[in-house]
């Protein structure tokens, strides 16, 4: 009983390898493409269509993760987010953002709030708009305590 499984399961093995060799040789690329010159040319014209992306995946080739760049809806008209503040998770594509919202280019408010809808693929960077001046102390030498020096002509 056992010796004709394993008959069996040569036999099987053999036709699948036989049958694989046969499709090997009978299909070429050559011959695809010269049964159905179509299909290939139609594949080629259609566009891919370009996957859009969330706030983080756009504010992830921005310097500092996008803090004080303009960021906005793509359906939205004259309105944006001024990034304040991001919570990212360990994956880089999740998180949360905080941003003073700006309409036609003046800020509408004066704190930052949470934006809402930043997982959502339909974020876009706005390059024309001021990025958000970074607060540096500045070093500033008072004139009039200042010593002078004097020179004595005796």
């Amino acid at each position: 009983m056992a010796t004709s499984l394993t008959n069996r399961a040569a036999s099987i093995n053999l036709f699948r390898i036989s049958s694989n060799l046969l499709r090997s040789f009978t299909t070429t690329p050559a011959s695809l493409s010269s049964q159905n010159p179509s299909a290939s040319s139609s594949d080629s014209k259609k566009p891919k269509r370009k996957k859009k992306k969330n706030l983080f995946e756009v504010a992830q080739f921005l310097p500092n993760w996008g803090i004080g760049y303009h960021m906005a809806k793509t359906h939205w008209v004259g309105v944006s987010y001024q990034i304040t503040k991001i919570n990212l998770y360990k994956d880089g594509k999740h998180g949360k953002a905080w941003g003073v919202v700006h309409k036609g280019g003046l800020p509408a408010a004066d704190a930052p709030k949470k934006i809402s809808g930043v997982h959502k693929r339909c974020w876009r960077y706005i390059p024309n708009s001021n990025k958000l001046p970074v607060s540096e102390p500045s070093v500033t030498i008072p004139t009039e305590n200042a010593p002078t020096a004097e020179v004595q002509t005796t």
